[in-house]
């Protein structure tokens, strides 16, 4: 206990600027064990290092080459070494950082424009100054915990020829990137401002808190309320949430240690702290949602969120934290990190409040939401995620009211995310691929409706940064949850609105929720409307029967994403003929819809036209309804049986819903689902949000009401 003690004081006393010897670095017994884990892991790698020697190349590669590689290990080095010298006060990790920073002294005044530039803001020491950054963030921070110790001239020439030029080439050199309401530019000040505060220039932390200008137009503070919703949810998506979180969150500790007047972990009612929380609540499993340019691997295990929770749960003391950083088996070698792995030791963790919760995008929370529908508990729980949010800048996809499901511990309707192997040199130097912008962006790729084989926008960023959906409404009562958004933006030229409601329903007798999905559309002239369904699994079976393309597949389409389409197969259902069954991780998931007068069936799979092998090639399902002004498109996924492999047992592989009814109206949509017990549930939906307005529709010859904008009618058996 005593050594743990003089741990906390070492960690307390750094913040004051002050090192404090503990113990050895192999000595970990008194420690709690998750920061004893992190030590020991910090000291292997900085170990490592140590033994190939100090290496500062020449900058040449684009991202996953050997020069972008090592200088990456390099800064993260640096960063850990200055914590392990702070905790233990072993010199040799404070003469590596030195040394290491001396090498950079000379390297840094040579450098002119990175020699692998591309499209991006060039950089100096990587192809992009967005790495440059983060190399400044993480570099600073581990000179911060030496640079007392260090001689006079050791100091004035890392200072002058490392950190000075640095951060005027982020805020000086760079100031379009700088000045930017953009994740770039969040972890450019960042590294300049947490500069600043080390070397005592008020200058440079004005600059990084304020903008270039110090007007606070833009700057860091800016960013806080702009590129957050009230809510917390960050406009360019969970994977950039999280992305953009780690610069947030230090810069804001750092702020809050060096000028703790400002409260800025209060700042515009604690947005940090909510932007914390938001991104956990959007991740399945621990994964993040994909939305946009998504790497779908990205999940809690994260250095962001190792940092982001530890400082939140230092400032907010939230319990719930406790069991993502247990989930997570990591945390941060400072003085949060220590509080986290102390608390969990004293088994302070309650579960973090996995939720159903709306939140809405924009700065002022009118530019569309996400919506998140969770049913059950655990890792293997349901969650419905209805993506009505805003376009989301040059990382946004154009895919307004998609959606996903989840399910057993799988993505079920999924969305693709981004095209890009990152840092995986061979494919485009780890950049995004073409088919990022030619596949990923476009709304075919999405569960999102499709007017004439053109994508929302016409894909134009520019445009679609200036509109976003509507949300009409949201409930989260437990046995009926439902979203929903309307838009009339995405096909100006054709007048198309759209409007649809995802819900997960009870239904008398089924065991588990399920989803309901209703498209309304309406335009101007003869269209083509295409309601695709991204989906995980592999078919069993079909109602209809489909024409098959059991030779050579035709490409469905020549542009918008359709050139990437291939079809295997196109039907035309009947009735209560109009479904599917797919099975993934031995559960059986049915999707069933609502045939219309000229409606065909298209089973398809991405990966046409992809000479480079850059796609994956995964199923598709899309609903066609042709030469038509307007279109309700009604369909539902049932969630059913089992299948164990092992014991070659199979349970419940068809579906319980006899049929799928739609009762359309000009103001209400009702969707009725019969189970084969005879049983019957139904979806009703007023579109009025008034909570007192009672609606009544006829069906089958029964008047059934309903109270608000929606509602979930028990009809009984037929002829009840």
């Amino acid at each position: 206990m005593r050594h743990l003690l003089l741990v906390f004081s070492a960690l307390m006393l750094a913040a004051c600027g002050l090192v404090f010897p503990v113990q050895a670095a192999e000595d970990t017994s008194d420690l709690p064990p998750l920061f004893a884990a992190e030590v020991e892991r910090a000291d292997a790698f900085v170990a490592g290092m140590m033994e190939q020697g100090i290496t500062v190349p020449v900058p040449k590669d684009p991202g996953g080459g050997y020069t972008h590689e090592q200088h990456k290990r390099n800064f993260r080095a640096m960063y850990l070494a200055g914590d392990l010298y702070r905790i233990t006060g072993d010199l040799k990790y404070r003469d590596f950082v030195r040394d290491m920073l001396l090498e950079y002294a000379e390297l840094y005044p040579t450098l002119g424009d990175h020699p692998a530039k591309a499209n991006q803001n060039v950089g100096r020491l990587f192809w992009q100054v967005l790495n440059d950054a983060m190399w400044l963030v993480h570099s600073v921070q581990g000179y911060a915990n030496i640079r007392d110790t260090l001689t006079d001239e050791e100091r004035e020439i890392i200072d002058n020829n490392v950190f000075r030029p640095a951060a005027r080439f982020l805020s000086v050199d760079s100031e379009r990137t700088f000045n930017l309401i953009h994740n770039h530019a969040t972890w450019a000040t960042a590294g300049v401002g947490m500069t600043g505060y080390l070397l005592g220039d008020r200058d440079m932390v004005d600059r990084a808190l304020l903008g270039s200008d110090k007007s606070g137009e833009t700057g860091f503070l800016r960013q806080t309320e702009l590129l957050f919703s009230p809510d917390g949810y960050y406009t360019e998506g969970p994977y950039y949430q999280r992305f953009a979180l780690l610069p947030f969150m230090v810069f804001a500790d750092a702020i809050a240690k060096n000028e703790p007047e400002r409260r800025i972990f209060e700042h515009r009612d604690g947005i940090l702290k909510k932007a914390l929380t938001t991104t956990i609540q959007l991740t399945y499993g621990g994964y993040f949602f994909p939305f946009n340019d998504a790497i779908r691997d990205k999940s809690l295990n994260t250095a962001e969120l190792y940092e982001g929770v530890a400082i939140a749960y230092a400032e907010t003391g939230d319990p719930g934290l406790l069991s993502i950083a247990k989930f997570q088996g990591r945390t941060v070698l400072s003085e949060n990190g220590l509080k986290v792995s102390r608390d969990l030791e004293a088994g302070k963790p309650s579960p973090f409040n996995f939720k159903s919760i709306l939140l809405s995008d924009g700065p002022d929370g009118d530019e569309g939401a996400v919506a998140v529908f969770r049913h059950g508990t655990g890792p293997r729980h349901t969650a419905l995620v209805a993506k009505n949010s805003s376009q989301g800048m040059g990382h946004g996809h154009f895919d307004k009211l998609s959606w996903q499901l989840y399910d057993n511990g799988n993505e079920i309707v999924r969305d693709y995310g981004a095209a890009r192997f990152l840092n995986i040199e061979a494919k485009e130097g780890g950049r995004y691929l073409p088919e990022n912008e030619s596949w990923a962006k476009q709304s075919i790729a999405h569960n999102a409706l499709v007017v004439n084989e053109t994508t929302h926008f016409g894909g134009d960023v520019k445009v679609a940064d200036t509109f976003a959906p509507e949300q009409l409404y949201f409930s989260a009562q437990p046995e009926l949850q439902v979203s929903t958004a309307t838009i009339d933006s995405a096909y100006p030229e054709v007048n198309v609105t759209m409007t649809r409601t995802l819900a997960l329903m009870d239904v008398a007798g089924l065991n588990a929720p399920v989803t309901v999905d209703v498209m309304r559309a309406t335009g101007k002239g003869q269209l083509q409307f295409d309601l695709p369904l991204h989906y995980s699994g592999h078919i069993m079976e079909t109602g209809f029967e489909p024409d098959r393309n059991v030779g050579p597949r035709p490409v469905l389409g020549e542009s918008d994403g359709y050139q990437h389409i291939w079809v295997d197969g196109i039907g035309s259902p009947k009735a209560d003929d109009a479904f599917m069954t797919w099975i993934l991780d031995g559960r059986f998931y049915t999707y069933r819809f609502v045939p219309r007068d000229k409606m065909q069936v298209i089973l398809a799979e991405s990966g046409a036209n992809d000479p480079d092998f850059n796609l994956r090639r995964e199923p598709i399902v899309i609903q066609r309804a042709s030469d038509t002004d307007s279109m309700t498109f009604v369909s539902m996924i049932e969630t059913h049986g089992l299948y164990d492999g092992a014991t070659e047992q199979t349970i419940g592989s068809r579906s319980l819903v006899a049929s799928l009814r739609h009762v359309e109206h000009p103001k209400y949509d009702v969707v009725i689902v019969e189970t084969k017990g005879g049983a019957r549930t139904a979806l009703a939906i007023s579109y009025n949000d008034d909570p007192d307005a009672v609606h009544k529709v006829e069906i089958d010859g029964r008047e059934v009401s309903w109270a608000g904008f929606a509602g979930r009618i028990e009809m009984g058996g037929e002829g009840n």
